[in-house]
């Protein structure tokens, strides 16, 4: 093959000729021979490969980890070539090898779930705004500018923005900017156990509402008043024993009453 034929058929000027190994390799049975040929196969095209990673660097993934990936890619795109359908090896293995990659980020490199739909315009959103800031004057482009260059409208920007962050997240033991030592995890709150009692009053206030008159006074008189079993029946003039079952009973009837509810 001549070298203007042959860089005609690949881009990249170190690509190997590997056309007569394929052939032979698809009239090969599984067996020492394929895998010894595909091996030597994979190790001819692996710089390729490992260029198609660097394209990614710098992206939250290390460098290392990328090559394994583009690896995997290639390993693949050799498992699958037809060299029968015309077309040169690297075509083929090209968006295989990108492929892997955008899938490895995708599946493994999100913190946040993030929906597919919202991670393209994401992708969309941060290749426009690529391009407009290298044709731009130093300023950076507006959501705006954005939409109408990446053919989006501004809410579809705005939520490709958003997902920008999502893509890593900060320890939460990580310094806030402006502060003296004052880490992202002092900021972050408790529980509140006052939200217990709020949704716990709103539900037994219709029961309480229900309840004979005398037995809301009882309850009020204990629990809002502080005052003990004794008094309240010197109050109301009646024994302590009867104040204590006329308690037992509000609790069963309001613990009854509830527990219907939630059914």
């Amino acid at each position: 093959m001549s070298a203007t034929t042959r860089t005609k058929q690949h881009p990249h000027d170190d690509a190997p000729d590997t056309a007569d190994a394929f052939a032979r390799l698809s009239g090969l049975s599984d067996g020492p021979e394929r895998r010894a040929l595909k091996d030597e196969l994979v190790r001819a095209w692996l710089p390729m490969a490992e260029r198609i990673a660097v394209r990614f660097k710098g992206r939250g993934e290390n460098l290392e980890d990328l090559y394994q990936v583009a690896a995997l890619g290639l390993v693949k795109a050799v498992d699958h070539y037809d060299p029968a359908r015309g077309h040169a090896f690297e075509a083929y293995a090209v968006p295989t090898v990108t492929g892997e990659i955008k899938r490895h980020f995708r599946d493994h490199m999100w913190t946040l779930h993030v929906p597919r739909r919202v991670q393209d315009l994401r992708n969309r959103v941060r290749a426009s705004a690529k391009e407009l800031s290298q044709l731009s004057s130093g300023h950076g482009p507006t959501v705006a500018e954005i939409a109408e260059h990446a053919h989006l409208s501004e809410d579809e920007v705005r939520t490709g923005m958003e997902a920008l962050e999502c893509f890593s997240a900060l320890s939460l033991d990580a310094e806030m900017p402006g502060t003296d030592g004052y880490a992202l995890g002092d900021a972050v709150g408790g529980p509140d156990p006052a939200f217990d009692v709020v949704v716990d009053r709103v539900a037994v206030t219709p029961c309480l509402r229900r309840l004979p008159e005398r037995e809301r006074t009882i309850l009020y008189l204990r629990f809002f008043g502080g005052m003990t079993q004794s008094r309240i029946a010197q109050q109301l003039g009646i024994s302590q024993m009867h104040v204590s079952r006329l308690l037992s009973g509000c609790f069963a009837q309001l613990r009854e009453e509830l527990l219907a509810e939630a059914l």
